[in-house]
Parts: structure tokens; C-alpha cells; sequence
């Protein structure tokens, strides 16, 4: 536990500095329609880090219930006659 706590307030920490360096850096957006000026640099990165997030949340989701269905699948399936042992002693024609 200390140890996954100092990690986040490095992490934190890291944040902090980027955030202290770039108040001063501000850049205009434009989308599409409209122009927003003077919006801090640091926002900008957070929020694009947010939205990556949120995008990949889809993704995820998908992938838990193609492995969830497989899973149900393999439960239901009959067994397969090839798997069982052969006849034969010890496998030996």
C-alpha cells in the first residue's frame, strides 16, 4: 500500500508541475462554428485525455462481452468425442 501511494502522489505530483508551467500558455480553439479564446494549454491536455478515455470505454465493453459470450458458449457446447481417450490400450495401435 505505501508504495502504490507514493506512485499517485508522484503522479499527482507530475500533474501539479505541469500545471504550474503552462498557467501562462494559452491557445484559441476553434470548432467549427465557433472560436474559444484564450483557453489554458493544461485544459486542453486534460480534457483530450479525458475524451481518450471516454472513447475507449466502448472498446472495452465490447471485448468483455465477446469474452463473456465465448465463455457461455464453450459451457453449453456438447462434448466433443475427439477429446475423450481412444479405445485402444494406452493410446497404442
Amino acid at each position: 500500500m505505501p508504495k502504490r501511494l507514493i506512485q499517485i502522489i508522484i503522479v499527482f505530483a507530475i500533474i501539479l508541475l505541469f500545471i504550474v508551467f503552462n498557467l501562462e500558455n494559452k491557445c484559441n480553439i476553434s470548432i467549427i462554428f465557433k472560436e474559444i479564446h484564450e483557453v489554458p494549454v493544461f485544459l486542453i491536455v486534460f480534457f483530450s485525455f479525458v475524451f481518450g478515455m471516454i472513447s475507449t470505454f466502448p472498446f472495452f465493453l465490447s471485448h468483455q462481452f465477446r469474452k463473456k459470450r465465448e465463455i457461455e458458449d464453450k459451457k453449453h457446447e456438447p462434448a466433443d468425442s475427439s477429446n475423450l481417450p481412444s479405445s485402444n490400450h494406452y493410446g497404442i495401435d
